[in-house]
This record gives structure tokens, C-alpha cells and sequence, in this order.
């Protein structure tokens, strides 16, 4: 009779993540406490692969190996490194992460897909190497960044993305062999903390590109450089200065021309810490539709202002980042994410 194969576990855990901040357009990038965390069983108790979902996008999310986006990634990830994942594992997803909110979703399934290849298929690549793949993946790297990394990040693309149609041709994809990003860690005062407003519909990517124009106004895009610049310094200070982040949270490139497609958004954008004591600025999360408001640790209540019902969480990441670690009986990254009964009134 043979032995029964030994069971190995590993838990990975990702964090949701907030772009752009306002003024920082594909550019800034945020960790959040809002995690998406994955247990994995190698072989699965049960012959093939089984993927069981918990949480926000249960109901939507494929169970298929064949479809789902993380085993997607990861296959496509050891393939490209001549290898297969192995034929029995068992994959145990809890999602805290809206889906379709603006809060990185599927950037964080991308992270997850890469970092569940790198361990099952036991590739050994280095950071860089797993983040290029998930840029390569996503497209653009402030979400996936801030996922991976962890902290207030921004980034930019040094080499175009190359053209694919499905996720497996990047098993044979030719890309250059540099780092296709570059991403610099910024500091984040201990004095700002997060609050994401979530309404409970949703707004498509490519819904919310499209309401951008083709082209700017000179005045727009230097008006945006200049907030940027100051914004990226103000929230690393202690004391933050709320009138400067406010001020210097404020966009001209993208979120003017969203705002139709937020009810109420244009009124949440218009709060500031003179009508909000502890506000230290609001944004779109993203693409949307979600709502981002930063604000001091104390005495801060969002007054209800959205035209549409909402959720809240609040929290920022702990800056460590995604990880792979040994699967726990009480996770407490899991529970770091809390509803904030007195931060919405609507």
C-alpha cells in the first residue's frame, strides 16, 4: 500500500490597494487594509484542484482552475519558467476586497496568481521578477505595486507593454529582461489614516477610461504636477497640515470627468477640513466608484453625503505587503479591516 503524500500549507495573503489619490493619475499607489488571503493545500484532500470563495465576489469569482484568474497567473507563470503546477492542490480564498470598486481587486488576484505559481511551482524568482509579471498582467503598476510592496508607493512604466490576447501566451510572451517599472516607496505619516466610502454598485475600468478626454490643457497638466509634488511630501509629515493635503489632493485630469458616473460625488469632492473637522481630503479610489477620504486618526466623522447606499472600512496596510507564510489558526491581517460604524451617515 503507498504511502499517503505529505501535506504541505502555506497561507498567502495579499492587500487591497486605492490609486491615484487625486492628483497622482496612474501614478500613486496605496496599501490597504482590505485583504484578499489564500490558503493553500498541496496535494488537495480530494484528487485535481478545488477552489473554495468566501466573501465579496463568492457568487461571481470561478471556481474552474481553467478560468479563475489567480490559477490563470500562476499557470501561466511556471510555464513560462518551463514547469506545471502540480496536478492536486486545493485553494481556500477569503476576499475582504470589493469587486469592481476601485480598490485593486483584480490587481490583487494578479498578485496572488503570481506569488501562488512562485511557490508551487518553487521558481525561487526574486521580487522583481514576480512584480514585472503582475505589470506585465495588469498593465500598469500602481495598483499592483502597492499590493505586492505594501505602504504609499509611486511608479511609473519604463518599457511599453507588449501586445498579448490571453493570459497564457505570456508563457512564450517576449518582454525585456530589465524591470519593466520602476517603484519608489514614499513615507506615510503615522497621523493619516484611510476611510474608503463603497457604494454598492459598480463602475467598469474601462467605462470609467472612456469618459476621459484624448487631450489636455497645458494649465491642467502642470496644475496637477504641481499638487502631485507637494501632495507626495505633505503626507509623510508630522503634524500633516490638513489645508495643504486638501488643497494638494485636489485633480484637473481625471476626476472631473467621472463625476457623472458617482451620484454625489462631486459633493463628497467638495469637503474639506474647514467644513469636516478631521478631514484631511477626499478622492476617487481609483478608477471608482468608491470614495477615499484621508483623515486624522482622531475626531473625524464622514457626513453622509453620497446619493447612493454605502458601506465603509477603514485602515491603512501595515507596509509589509503581500506575503507567503504558514497557514494560522486566527490570522490577524484578517480582522484588520473594520467596519467604522461612525463614519458614514447616509
Amino acid at each position: 500500500m503507498a504511502a499517503a503524500p505529505d501535506v504541505q500549507a502555506w497561507r498567502i495573503r495579499v492587500p487591497a490597494s486605492t490609486a491615484n489619490l487625486g492628483p497622482g493619475f496612474d501614478v500613486l499607489g496605496l496599501g490597504l487594509a482590505l485583504p484578499m488571503v489564500m490558503d493553500v493545500t498541496v496535494p488537495a484532500p480530494s484528487p485535481g484542484v478545488t477552489i473554495t470563495y468566501t466573501g465579496d465576489g463568492a457568487e461571481t469569482i470561478s471556481k474552474d482552475p481553467a478560468t479563475n484568474l489567480i490559477t490563470r497567473v500562476a499557470a501561466a507563470l511556471v510555464a513560462r519558467h518551463g514547469r506545471r503546477l502540480p496536478p492536486s492542490y486545493a485553494l481556500a480564498i477569503t476576499n475582504r476586497i470589493p469587486m469592481s470598486r476601485g480598490l485593486g481587486s483584480s490587481g490583487t488576484a494578479v498578485v496572488a496568481g503570481v506569488l501562488l505559481g512562485n511557490t508551487l511551482g518553487d521558481l525561487g524568482l526574486t521580487p522583481a521578477q514576480l512584480l514585472d509579471f503582475a505589470v506585465l498582467i495588469e498593465g500598469h503598476p500602481d495598483n499592483v505595486a502597492a499590493s505586492y510592496r505594501g505602504g504609499f508607493v509611486a511608479s511609473y512604466l519604463r518599457w511599453a507593454i507588449p501586445a498579448f490576447d490571453r493570459i497564457e501566451d505570456l508563457a512564450t510572451l517576449d518582454y525585456p529582461s530589465e524591470p519593466l517599472a520602476t517603484v519608489m516607496p514614499l513615507p506615510w505619516s503615522e497621523d493619516v489614516a484611510v476611510v474608503a466610502v463603497v457604494p454598492d454598485f459598480e463602475l467598469e475600468t474601462e467605462k470609467a477610461r472612456a469618459a476621459l478626454p484624448a487631450q489636455y490643457a497645458k494649465r491642467d497638466v502642470v496644475a496637477n504636477l504641481q499638487r502631485l509634488t507637494v501632495m507626495t511630501h505633505a503626507l509623510g509629515q508630522r503634524p500633516v497640515d490638513a489645508t495643504t493635503v486638501s488643497e494638494s489632493m485636489r485633480d484637473c485630469l481625471h476626476q472631473p470627468y467621472r463625476q457623472a458616473l458617482v451620484p454625489g460625488m462631486a459633493e463628497i469632492l467638495a469637503l474639506t477640513p474647514q467644513t469636516c473637522p478631521g478631514l484631511l481630503g477626499v478622492c476617487m479610489s481609483g478608477a471608482g466608484p468608491t470614495m477615499l477620504a484621508l483623515r486624522e486618526l482622531q475626531g473625524f466623522v464622514v457626513h453622509g453625503r453620497c446619493r447612493c447606499r454605502c458601506r465603509c472600512v477603514g485602515g491603512v496596510g501595515d507596509g509589509r505587503g503581500s506575503r507567503v507564510g504558514v497557514p494560522a489558526a486566527t490570522d490577524p491581517y484578517v480582522c484588520a479591516a473594520r467596519a467604522d460604524p461612525g463614519v458614514c451617515g447616509v
